[in-house]
């Protein structure tokens, strides 16, 4: 399953802060118009959701190991250890990713998702615009000069 797919528990805030759900959120970072902003709170919000799978997949496993109806003859505290240790540093991952993606969100400028919009219709009404019978002006196009 792709990451994108994945659920991550930041998932509405960051439908909150840029006004599109997440899927749609990853087809516009891969765009022209992509902020950076955008750009890094998807690749957190990625690591996010593979480290809060990994939290699932080790309490799912401490769960069944130890499910009222299991064999205690199949329990093993080294089992048990290497679970509490691998979910620890899972959580750790986690909230380093949650604290990242929090202050990124906290500190980058307002996200103006109508001068998106704006942009976007303006390539497109360039883009379908039909050419002119009258020929360019002479300088159409030409740079400006540069001042020292």
């Amino acid at each position: 399953m792709s990451v994108r797919l994945k659920p991550s528990s930041a998932d509405g805030r960051l439908r909150d802060v840029f006004g599109a759900p997440v899927a749609e959120l990853y087809e516009t970072a891969v765009g022209p118009d992509a902020s950076p902003a955008l750009t890094r709170a998807l690749e957190l919000r990625s690591f996010l959701a593979l480290a809060e799978e990994q939290v699932a997949r080790v309490r799912d496993r401490v769960h069944s190991a130890m499910a009222a109806d299991g064999d205690m003859d199949d329990l093993s505290a080294d089992a048990l250890r290497m679970d509490a240790y691998w979910l620890e540093a899972a959580l750790d991952a986690r909230n380093g990713y949650r604290g990242a993606l929090d202050q990124l969100l906290r500190t980058m400028p307002p996200f103006d998702r109508s001068s998106r919009l704006v942009r976007t219709r303006q390539a497109t009404a360039a883009a379908t615009a039909v050419p002119s019978a009258a020929p360019a002006p002479q300088r159409a196009g030409a740079a400006r000069a540069r001042r020292p």
